[in-house]
């Protein structure tokens, strides 16, 4: 019998089990043996139609059964299915990204350059040469956050000339966890100005450009095309595929890694006729599937390790030496530290780089994903809209006693966390489940750390017919910033 691998997103459907031995001949039969024992699975990984959902790719040991029989993929005993969704052959030798050098192009290293960069200099691959590539290199960093915090760490190290950020956020004291370019003090500071400060302490031989703007299809080509390499630290889908197609339109590689909780992935995207981030997910996930780390938690230190291997990746790229990783997805399980390698392919019929590309400039990407987009004003001027309670609302009706139902649809552990006082804690993966013992005439309201998770078990209930569910704008995040400020926040 096959063995299937679940990865963390979709583990809440499968009572947390991450790997499941199913009976079948084929990859198909296999996963409707899964999902007949986790039948809310289905509808995560399945259409209403039975198709396979296009934002997850199922892989037969490495290899992807969208090129193999595709779900009549023959299965047998000791095979592994990998269940890979979004979350975020390469040749030997990799042309050079950036320019060739002639010597009068090259740029010059001074005595305390040369002894700065005197470990890289001895090496035969990297030289003088090498070194002077990396000073003449231009790269850009989109987000200067837990993949970013590394990255600019050692690719400034590295000696790389010129280095873009593009960030418009602030350093916040949850983000000290795992984005090592920051630290206490740079808390409220633009995290541009506390990356770049870091970056030129440890190299005051490099130029960096302070891009405070959010990444948009209005300003992306502008900004991407001054550079050679574009490496993608983004934290969301909307600019996910921004950066991807940007890149692929302007002949960029885009580096590319993701996180979440144990897991991360990397690859090199967009580069010499490689697949691109479309290649491998055609289509995002439905908004809330998969959590971002603010809702689902990331391991501090696993952003360091997929953002070193990003770092690596670039500089190989600009030195054009090794095995660039295109063509394979890079899989990094730090529970397990295993890594595991899959085979990706270039999409004949890709809406951005196959033969006959439909997507020529840059489109409304928050529309794409179905994400609403996201107004910078504070959330105590957050607009209360039909279907939303706000917290100051939610603690009258508790001081007053009404008579309704408070659902808190995190997790567990959150819950251990902080609490609203009287909510009863039914977390979303099972939340399915519990419909039935609730009153369709009932006052119901529903909350969760920030909204995102109680606006889709409130979306639940509607769709069954209850007609009285309020999501409360903010969730515990909100009630601790107006109610009650002794509930801490994470």
């Amino acid at each position: 019998m096959p063995k299937i691998l679940i990865p963390t997103p979709l583990r809440q459907f499968t009572a947390k089990e991450n790997a499941v031995t199913v009976p079948g001949g084929t990859v198909g039969e296999a996963l409707d043996a899964l999902t007949g024992r986790f039948p809310d699975l289905r509808k995560q990984i399945f259409t209403d139609e039975g198709k396979l959902r296009s934002f997850i790719n199922v892989y037969l040991n490495d290899e992807d059964i969208r090129y193999l029989g595709k779900a009549a993929t023959p299965a047998a005993e000791g095979d592994t299915i990998s269940l890979v969704p979004s979350i975020a052959g390469g040749a030997t030798l990799a042309e050079t990204v950036a320019p060739a050098l002639s010597k009068d192009a090259a740029p010059a290293l001074s005595n305390e350059e040369i002894l700065r960069y005197s470990r890289h200099l001895i090496i035969p691959e990297v030289g003088m040469e090498g070194q002077q590539k990396l000073k003449a290199a231009k790269v850009l960093l989109v987000g200067a956050g837990g993949l970013g915090a590394p990255l600019g760490l050692y690719l400034a190290a590295a000696g790389v000339g010129r280095i873009g950020l593009v960030d418009f956020d602030v350093v916040d004291f949850t983000n000290l966890q795992r984005q090592v370019i920051h630290s206490t003090k740079d808390v409220g500071r633009k995290k541009l100005d506390s990356a770049a400060e870091k970056m030129l302490a440890i190299n005051p031989h490099i130029s960096i450009d302070r891009h405070e703007v959010a990444l948009t299809s209005e300003n992306a080509l502008e900004i991407l095309k001054d550079y050679d390499i574009v490496v993608d630290g983004t934290d969301n889908f909307p600019t996910r595929y921004l950066v991807n197609d940007a890149c692929v339109l302007l002949g960029k590689p885009n580096v590319y890694g993701s996180i979440f909780r144990f897991e991360g992935q990397a690859t090199v995207f967009a580069y010499q006729g490689g697949p691109c981030y479309r290649c491998l997910y055609p289509e995002p996930p439905p908004p809330g599937l998969v959590p971002s780390c603010a809702e689902g938690g990331v391991l501090g230190i696993l952003p360091g390790t997929i953002g070193l291997i990003q770092a690596t990746e670039t500089v190989k790229l600009i030195l054009g030496i090794g095995e660039p990783l295109v063509g394979r997805l890079l899989l990094y399980d730090a529970l397990g530290m295993r890594f595991r390698e899959l085979k990706l392919r270039k999409n004949p019929e890709c809406p951005v780089c196959g033969a006959h590309p439909t997507i020529t400039r840059l489109i409304d990407y928050h529309q794409f994903c179905g994400v609403p987009r996201q107004e910078a004003a504070p959330a105590q001027e957050a607009k209360v809209n039909d279907g939303e309670i706000d917290v100051t609302e939610l603690k009258q009706k508790l001081d007053r006693g009404d008579q309704f139902v408070l659902l808190d649809v995190r997790e567990p552990h959150e819950y251990k966390i902080a609490s609203i006082p009287g909510a009863k804690l039914i977390p979303l993966g099972e939340f399915s489940k519990h419909v039935g013992e609730f009153d369709k005439d009932a006052d119901i309201v529903i909350h969760c750390k920030s909204g995102g998770r109680s606006a889709r078990a409130c979306g639940i209930l509607r769709q069954a017919g209850f007609a009285h569910v309020r999501n409360v704008v903010g969730g515990i995040t909100a009630w601790s910033d107006k109610v009650d400020p002794s509930v801490p926040k994470y």
